[in-house]
């Protein structure tokens, strides 16, 4: 079987009509074929790929390299309260909130209750190490891992998944667990960072589901799990439902029973979230960002325009595509701008996308779901503060790398590669802004 992107290539004659089993180039039951999103090729095992070497050692090196900027950054991080960790403490007598959080950013006073704002999934992490004192200090740090160790790991069988091969697969899982925000979001010990490295691991299990097996059951619940990090991510099920379901649009009892699959541990993370909202708010609707308290003027200007605007777009344009450093006169002499940086300065390898094109099925279904998802994140007031980049943006990153890993059959090697290149620079510069220079 000859593959191209994970795409039944295999070539057939073409019959005359009614001969063999092909339908009449003019007939409907052809057509419909034509627009069939193709079923991955099962001779791409993700999982089953034999460990080289080359693996091994990018594995290694991603784990090595991760371990050491946590080390650097616990090093000479501030001492200050871990907000996240006193409330998972909390739990275990019952408790959703704590008096310890009065006066913090993004905590909300009911009743003088304090909670804070964060997701479920967030605190859950933190529940099995806020069990063990000795780890309530170091608890923040090694959850952040365990999260964004895996993702990078996935990177490289997620290239190789949507088409990269020999070298161009490592390149692209280089830049995914270096020259994205991944990196940066999961060793700094942020609660609010933790979340992305939860998305991002959930989307590419999905992803990687999506090109093997495709359970329906396994996409949905790698679509909830990234729902109870990052909510916003399940809009990706919209393109992807569809697509699911397109195959098995002339069998409705298949139809169905693929739908309650896939959407079963969907409605069930919705309705876990909404409870989690309701037991500290009053409402499943209300996740504590409207009503939280802030200290930064420029973010209470900007939520007074809607927490959901299209008022708040040209600003977030501005952050991922035109904001750039500051220029100072000590070292290092630029400084990135913790309110956000163009991502086009950041990650500029992820320009590699567009070689994908938008001819292939499945590079269109990859471009729909990663522009539906963004649009949420350019409709907030938050803009993603305090931040490398466009932290956001990671909310859709995973399928770009999928585009990258598609467009790296086409695209030209030597221009990736800088950009690539470029890329890892970047997030090395941006750790190094942050652990060593202080630049926040």
């Amino acid at each position: 079987m000859v593959t191209r992107f994970g795409i039944d290539c295999r070539w057939s004659p073409r019959l005359a009509p009614g001969q063999g089993d092909l339908p009449p180039p003019t007939s409907r039951a052809y057509l419909a074929r034509e627009m069939t999103v193709t079923t991955p090729a099962r001779d791409i095992s993700v999982f089953g790929h034999r460990l080289a070497r080359a693996d091994v050692a990018f594995a290694l090196t991603v784990l090595a390299a991760y371990a050491l900027a946590t080390d650097m950054a616990m090093t000479v991080a501030k001492v200050k309260p871990d907000f996240l960790m006193l409330v998972a403490e909390r739990v275990f007598g019952g408790h959703l909130d704590s008096d310890a959080l009065k006066g913090g950013v993004d905590t909300v006073n009911v009743g003088g209750h304090y909670f804070i704002a964060l997701g479920p999934l967030q605190l859950l992490s933190y529940l099995p190490f806020a069990a063990v004192p000795p780890l309530q200090g170091v608890g923040r740090w090694i959850v952040g891992l365990l999260f964004g160790v895996p993702a990078a790991w996935l990177s490289l069988p997620l290239a190789r998944s949507f088409g990269a091969r020999g070298s161009d697969a490592f390149w692209i899982a280089a830049f995914t667990a270096f020259g994205t925000m991944l990196m940066y979001i999961s060793v700094l010990g942020d609660a609010y960072y933790l979340a992305h490295a939860q998305s991002f691991l959930a989307l590419t299990l999905f992803l990687l589901e999506w090109n093997g097996r495709r359970r329906p059951a396994a996409l949905g619940a790698t679509l909830a799990i990234s729902l109870l990090a990052r909510p916003t991510t399940v809009l990706a099920a919209i393109p992807f439902g569809l697509a699911l379901l397109w195959k098995h649009r002339g069998q409705i009892p298949t139809a169905a029973r693929q739908a309650l699959l896939f959407g079963a541990p969907i409605a069930a993370a919705i309705a876990v979230y909404g409870w989690f909202n309701w037991v500290r708010f009053g409402s499943p609707f209300e996740a504590g960002y409207s009503i939280s308290y802030m200290s930064e003027p420029d973010l209470v200007a900007r939520r007074a325009m809607g927490i959901f605007s299209i008022s708040q777009v040209p600003e977030n344009l501005r952050l991922a595509l035109l904001a750039l450093p500051a220029v100072v006169d000590s070292p290092p002499y630029i400084l990135p701008s913790r309110w956000g940086m163009s991502m086009l300065l950041v990650s500029p390898a992820l320009l590699t996308a567009a070689w994908a094109g938008f001819r292939d099925r499945t590079a269109q279904l990859l471009w729909i779901t990663a522009a539906l998802v963004a649009v949420p994140v350019f409709l907030y007031y938050g803009g993603g503060f305090v931040q490398y980049g466009f932290r956001y943006s990671l909310d859709f990153t995973p399928f770009l790398v999928a585009l990258m890993a598609i467009a790296s059959r086409r695209w030209a090697a030597r221009p990736a590669h800088i950009l690539i290149v470029a890329s890892i620079v970047s997030g090395v510069y941006g750790l190094l802004a942050e652990v060593v220079w202080h630049a926040y």
